[in-house]
């Protein structure tokens, strides 16, 4: 898919990235896959939350280990997603169903303060605000970011019952 490039004075826009993965070394992926999103032309100033690990929720297999990069971006959102989609490819991302166990998942979650809400790409995104595995490492970013929904330390609150633990 080609979008046009964005002209050269646009300026960042701040976006969260939601890493996750299960299959294989999944810390490991999760750090590579971080330094691949680092590296994407037009992507800058990425900062990698801990490494959290956490049962899957509505999913199934092993423990997923997931993570919250904030990056600031002059790249239009869908050739952010672009560029997420092409990370996941060359991690081995197969999809035969939904929320299948995976080597590798990432989400964009926000970007600036925009609301999209396109077929292929929804921001926010649409459950964040229910998954302590994005909400807790979100936290450790932007602690004073609030959502639609409620600020942060509240969102965590609700999710008390999903199971969550620093890994690094």
């Amino acid at each position: 898919m080609s979008h046009s490039a964005p002209p050269l004075d646009t300026p960042p826009v701040l976006a969260y990235v939601g890493l996750g993965a299960n299959l294989g070394d999944a810390a490991a992926t999760v750090r590579r896959a971080a330094a691949e999103l680092a590296a994407v032309p037009g992507v800058s100033s990425l900062r990698l939350s801990p490494l959290y690990g956490t049962a899957p929720v509505d999913s199934s297999g092993p423990d997923y280990v997931n993570a919250v990069a904030g990056l600031d971006t002059t790249l239009p959102p869908l050739d952010l997603l672009a560029a997420l989609q092409a990370i996941e490819q060359r991690h081995g991302r197969e999809r035969p169903y939904r929320n299948a166990p995976r080597t590798l998942d990432l989400d964009l979650l926000l970007y600036g303060g925009r609301s999209i809400d396109l077929p292929a790409l929804m921001v926010p995104h649409p459950r964040m605000h229910e998954r302590a595995f994005v909400l807790r490492p979100l936290a450790d970013l932007a602690p004073g970011l609030a959502l639609a929904q409620g600020d942060l330390p509240t969102l965590l609150a609700r999710c008390a019952d999903q199971a969550i633990r620093r890994l690094d």
